[in-house]
């Protein structure tokens, strides 16, 4: 067997809006939601072998098989019937326990890579149809970019690029448990319900100030993130159009129309947190950057 590696880099994912509409017949809850792919990437590296191996240098996420990457990798050699292994290598960036769907883009970047590593040929709906078996996440983190996207995340619809802004993103010093913030949700309820609508058609007529006016996280409220308030006041303190929280939390982010307010910003949060990013809007998901023959 020709030894070949791949490198992938997978986006992570802001939430614009998040808004939770309904209960559905099976028992999740029916979501609605603008979400939007950025520049802040996992690497992933795969190379051809007999077994299934993982590992995640530097990283505290344990390398087990409960783990998104393994999951994809088993569930594409299903799919496949490719009697084969990988060993993968998941160079982690994203925070954990954020709601940036980090643990999403490594399994939408294995299905990616594995797609090219083995010369598959499948396509983007066979590749989601695979993703959706491993993650509510991992259809979207495979598609990317702009997209409204509802029910538990199967229902998706790509949307024109977001307008041209900057965001700060900043990870609290403690994450936030799904399960746990949807099940305060249901106890709690939210006061927020963000138009979802608008913002989508603010994005159509490329209006920057209309989508942040739009924005909002119906779970912001009941996340049990305690830091969210006072990293959003610091970020509108310092030029933030718009601030919230991401997906079930606990990762906040600001929006700046301009780059070098949004890197003062960032130098401010810095002084208190020690994973702020600054980050562009992307176009598309997991992108193959380099396709080697090992000797």
């Amino acid at each position: 067997m020709q030894k070949r590696s791949v490198t992938v880099l997978a986006p992570a994912k802001l939430n614009l809006s998040l808004d939770v509409v309904g209960t559905l017949p099976n028992g999740y809850h029916d979501l609605d939601m603008v979400m939007q792919t950025i520049d802040l990437y996992e690497k992933i590296i795969l190379k051809t072998s007999r077994d299934l191996r993982l590992s995640l240098p530097g990283s505290f996420v344990p390398a087990n098989d409960k783990n998104t990457a393994v999951k994809a990798a088993l569930a594409f050699f299903d799919y496949t019937g490719l009697l084969a292994g990988v060993d993968i290598n998941v160079y982690k960036r994203v925070p954990v326990r954020a709601g940036m769907a980090g643990g999403s883009a490594d399994a939408a970047g294995v299905l990616v890579g594995l797609n090219e590593l083995y010369g598959a040929k499948l396509s983007m709906s066979e590749l989601c149809a695979i993703g959706a078996g491993i993650g509510a996440d991992v259809p979207f983190a495979l598609l990317g970019g702009t997209c409204r996207v509802r029910g538990v995340g199967d229902l998706m619809k790509a949307l024109p690029p977001c307008p041209d802004c900057r965001f700060v993103v900043v990870m609290p010093s403690v994450g936030v448990s799904t399960p746990e913030a949807f099940a305060r949700y249901d106890t709690m309820g939210s006061p927020v319900h963000p138009d979802c609508e608008a913002q989508e058609q603010a994005i159509r007529k490329n209006d920057l100030a209309a989508v942040c006016a739009a924005a909002g996280n119906a779970l912001e409220h009941c996340s049990g993130a305690v830091e969210t308030p006072a990293i959003c006041e610091i970020l509108r303190a310092n030029g933030a159009i718009t601030a919230q929280m991401t997906g079930s939390g606990a990762a906040v982010f600001g929006i700046f129309a301009d780059e070098s307010q949004a890197r003062a910003a960032a130098a401010v949060l810095r002084k208190g947190y020690k994973q702020v990013y600054v980050c562009r809007p992307t176009t598309g998901g997991p992108r193959v950057t380099a396709v080697r023959t090992l000797g």
